[in-house]
């Protein structure tokens, strides 16, 4: 932290001035003006009455509380939560802004207001101090300029009083923070903050946008070609960014990264208007992602939260080429449902269906769910992995008091308990339903919300005996280029310059021996992968090389010799004695032998990787050969080195069995097909 005594307040200045100098000081170097793009997303001389209480109402509910006998600036009760009434977005987001700015310089406001002898003031009441901090902060903020009045705003009283009150004594408030300031050796407020705040926030500042595909409204190909056309450039990854550039995501096929810088100028695009790209998180796609690679061509979806409609849309993007149904549970009203399917109806979305339930609250044998084969599980979680508090509350109707959370560096024993047990509660009810696979995300950086949640809940044996046992699976999208993210079966990252962090679990119902895995879901899986893709063109490429090589020549086979002692005849190697006609008959077989030796197209040996299929993993057995299997006479890798779960009943056999059945018949079907294709 920069300290220098040359450039503290100077009291034979003009100390209003100065102040509102000093309170803008920007660092020249990079870091600084990073930190500095933290600052509030509130427009200078733009907020309206109705943001003041809004935000009072907000930092009222998660001020730091102070010993009674500590506390020399008194609140009112805060026993009853408030009820909020946005206008629109942008005002909710400014609301949420301005009271965490608030609650940041929670001790600064208040020093501010003790020694300028602005407060106490009995004009004022107590369930008006929360207001008064609000209103404060944004002075400074302005600095000390009156606030800009709409004339069609509707004014409220309250705002007004405190307003006029604040700006009568603004000489004496900018004292008092310039001699806060001298007392810290700020060069700015941002300065105040604690290391880790200022870190944090500078992270978020500079954290690539993760935007996704609408395929409803456009397709991958439209989108490259519309940013090629603005001047955009395509990269390798978030480390080439330089301005107009954007790269793919490693995971998911329909997720770009822009630039931070960008954003601005993205929301504006028609891209963003149109609902052609949206806005959001990763870890939500890699949620959405993880579901889709699970489901066959009819399954349907069940997204356990409501949480943030645009991963409801996302899932049901992704869902659209298929006969599934994505149920979105916890609408609980009427209007909230109307809100959400004019969003949806927005975003193009066409196979979503509401449920005002509670996810708790419906029955596993409910009959509108049956259909069902995966469950989305995005519980409420502490939320500490995310990167931007703010969008996090707004976007997954998190807690605000997360912003609390996030200052004071953890999160209390009793609110994570409570997390917990509620996130276990939803979990073993998700695992009472009769479905094939639950994906299990958060954004904690807690071991009890993520994996200690799992793996209770996998111990606890809540299915019964008449349903099939979870257990854990590897992450279905391809393997992240950090082998770290996935330990034990589970899928994380870290809170970093590039990504907000986030934890994934899949947990799948054990197969029975007797159930059949279809070709159709295998290749519905591989598809959903990109598999099938990638061998066609291989098998493609390998042909047209060997058609466009010349024959020089044939050699016929060899004729093929009974084996010694057998009382089989040989066949002759002379056949001059053999009458004309049969010699003429032996050539005529030989050049059509010749000409079929021509027309044959010599493949390749190619590794045909099947996608996995929902069923249990076999460690080899004490004793057992280790070093083969039935893609080695392909040239394949063995499977020997593969790190495998621990073993599983001999039900899983069965289907690993199978699954080499089917393997085995695909390639004699492709074999056949090979045959006939030369044939013709």
């Amino acid at each position: 932290m920069p300290r220098s005594k040359s450039k503290s307040v100077s009291f034979h200045e003009d100390v209003t001035n100065d102040t509102f100098h000093l309170s803008e000081t920007k660092i020249s170097d990079v870091k600084g003006s990073a930190e500095k793009r933290t600052m509030t997303l509130i427009g200078k001389n733009v907020c309206h009455d109705s943001v003041y209480i809004n935000a009072a109402k907000i930092f009222q509910g998660i001020r730091n509380k102070k010993p009674k006998d500590k506390m020399l600036v008194r609140y009112g009760d805060d026993s009853v939560s408030p009820a909020l009434t946005f206008e629109d977005e942008y005002s909710q987001r400014v609301s949420y802004e301005l009271a965490f700015n608030a609650l940041k310089y929670q001790e600064l406001l208040e020093e501010i207001l003790l020694d300028s002898c602005v407060y106490p003031c009995q004009s004022i009441p107590d369930e008006l101090t929360s207001l008064l901090v609000v209103m404060l902060y944004d002075l400074q903020d302005r600095k000390f300029e009156a606030r800009e009045i709409f004339d069609e705003e509707e004014p409220v009283a309250e705002v007004r009083k405190i307003e006029h009150f604040l700006y009568s004594f603004r000489i004496k408030l900018a004292a008092a923070l310039a001699r806060y300031r001298i007392k810290h050796d700020a060069l700015s407020i941002e300065y105040i903050l604690p290391e880790t705040i200022r870190k944090h926030e500078q992270r978020a500042s500079a954290l690539p946008l993760c935007v996704w595909i609408n395929t409803f409204k456009t397709s991958l190909q439209d989108v490259v070609r519309d940013l090629k056309n603005k001047g955009f450039t395509k990269v390798e990854s978030v480390s080439d960014f330089n301005r107009y550039t954007y790269c793919m995501d490693q995971h998911c096929h329909d997720v770009l990264f822009f630039p931070f810088s960008l954003k601005e100028e993205l929301l504006n695009s028609d891209l963003f208007a149109d609902c052609k790209l949206l806005l959001q998180d990763k870890s939500r796609s890699l949620a959405v992602h993880s579901v889709q690679a699970l489901l066959n061509m009819d399954g349907d979806v069940i997204v356990a939260h409501v949480g943030s409609h645009l991963t409801v849309a996302h899932m049901s993007a992704l869902r659209n080429r298929s006969m599934s149904r994505v149920f979105v549970c916890g609408v609980k009203s009427s209007a909230k449902a109307d809100e959400l399917r004019n969003l949806f109806n927005h975003m193009g979305c066409e196979n979503i269906q509401l449920l005002y339930e509670d996810f708790t609250e419906i029955r596993p044998t409910d009959p509108r769910l049956q259909n069902a084969k995966v469950i989305l599980l995005i519980p409420q979680c502490s939320g500490l992995g995310f990167s931007n508090p703010i969008d996090f509350i707004l976007s997954e109707n998190g807690d605000a008091g997360l912003l609390r959370d996030l200052l004071q560096g953890s999160v209390s024993k009793d609110k994570l308990c409570r997390l917990a047990e509620r996130q276990l509660t939803e979990l073993m009810h998700a695992m009472k339903f009769k479905v094939e696979a639950i994906v299990y995300c958060t954004s904690s950086v807690y071991p009890e919300e993520n994996e200690l949640v799992v793996k209770k809940a996998l111990e606890s044996g809540v299915e019964g005996h008449k349903l099939k046992r979870f257990r854990l699976i590897p992450p279905v999208f391809p393997t992240c280029s950090n082998p770290e993210s996935c330990t034990d079966f589970f899928f994380r990252t870290e809170l970093s310059e590039i990504s907000s962090g986030c934890f994934l679990a899949i947990i799948a119902r054990e197969k029975d021996s007797s159930e059949n895995v279809s070709i159709q879901d295998i290749l519905a899986r591989a598809a959903s992968k990109g598999l099938l893709v990638s061998v066609s063109k291989a098998v493609t490429k390998l042909r047209k090389k060997n058609v466009s090589q010349p024959v020089s020549y044939v050699q016929p086979k060899k004729p093929v010799s009974p084996a010694a002692g057998t009382g089989l005849p040989r066949v002759l190697k002379h056949t001059a004695h053999l009458p004309s006609i049969g010699k003429v008959h032996g050539r005529q077989m030989l050049a059509r032998k010749a000409r079929a030796e021509r027309k044959k197209v010599v493949l390749k040996p190619v590794e045909i990787v099947f996608p996995p299929v929902i069923s249990p993993y076999v460690r080899p057995q004490p004793g057992m050969p280790t070093s083969s299997s039935y893609f080695d006479r392909t040239g394949a890798k063995s499977v020997s080195d593969r790190a495998l779960p621990p073993p599983l009943p001999k039900s899983g056999q069965t289907n690993c069995a199978k699954e080499s059945a089917v393997a085995v018949r695909v390639l004699k079907l492709s074999s056949r097909f090979t045959e006939k294709h030369q044939s013709m």
